[in-house]
C-alpha cells in the first residue's frame, strides 16, 4: 500500500525555486512563495528562490546555472506553461533536460482536474533529469501549485514514500 513508512529516514533534498514571469516580484510572487513555504515545512531546504523572465533563452540560463551548483537537487518552476505566445517554459525544458518524466504532467493534469475540470488541459506541465537532477515545471497558480506539491512532489520528494520515489533515485540519476 501507497504511503509513508516512518520507520525509514528522511533526506532533506535542496530544492531551488524560479518562477517564470515578467509581471511578478519576489514580493508578489504568492506562487513561489507557496512552493518556498510547503518545501520548507516538509523539510526540504530552499537553495534559492528567484524570478526569471517570460523568455526561453533566459529560462534555459537559469536552468543551466542552477544545474551547476552543487547545493541543489531539485528545480521547481512555476509559470510559463500554458498555451500562450509567452509561455515557454516547457519548451526550455527540452532545450535542458536529457530525460522527460511524461507521467509527471500527465497526473498533475488528472488531478488538477477535480480542482479546475477541463481548464486543466492548457496546462503543459512538465518534469525532466538532467545532470543528475530533478527539473519540475508547475504552472503560475497558486492553486496548481498547491495541487502539485501536496498531491505529488511532497511524496515523490520523501525518501520514506513507499512504494517508490524520486528522493532515493537521486543517487543514480547519472549511472550510465
Amino acid at each position: 500500500m501507497a504511503g509513508l513508512d516512518l520507520a525509514r529516514p528522511f533526506h532533506p533534498l535542496r530544492i531551488a525555486i524560479a518562477t517564470i514571469s515578467d509581471t511578478r516580484t519576489l514580493e508578489n510572487d504568492g506562487s513561489g512563495a507557496t512552493l518556498e513555504k510547503r518545501a520548507r515545512e516538509a523539510g526540504h531546504t530552499v537553495a534559492s528562490r528567484e524570478i526569471v523572465r517570460d523568455d526561453r533563452a533566459a529560462i534555459v540560463a537559469v536552468l543551466r546555472k542552477t544545474l551547476a551548483r552543487e547545493d541543489v537537487d531539485v528545480i521547481l518552476t512555476t509559470g510559463g506553461t500554458g498555451v500562450t505566445g509567452r509561455d515557454v517554459t516547457p519548451e526550455a525544458f527540452e532545450d535542458v533536460c536529457e530525460k522527460m518524466i511524461p507521467g509527471f504532467g500527465e497526473l498533475f493534469r488528472w488531478l488538477s482536474y477535480a480542482s479546475i475540470g477541463t481548464s486543466t488541459i492548457q496546462s503543459r506541465a512538465t518534469a525532466g533529469v538532467a545532470q543528475g537532477k530533478y527539473l519540475f515545471a508547475l504552472p503560475g497558480s497558486t492553486g496548481a501549485c498547491i495541487d502539485g506539491w501536496d498531491k505529488i512532489l511532497v511524496f515523490q520528494l520523501d525518501s520514506r514514500y513507499r512504494p517508490c520515489n524520486f528522493a532515493e533515485l537521486l543517487p543514480r540519476l547519472q549511472e550510465r
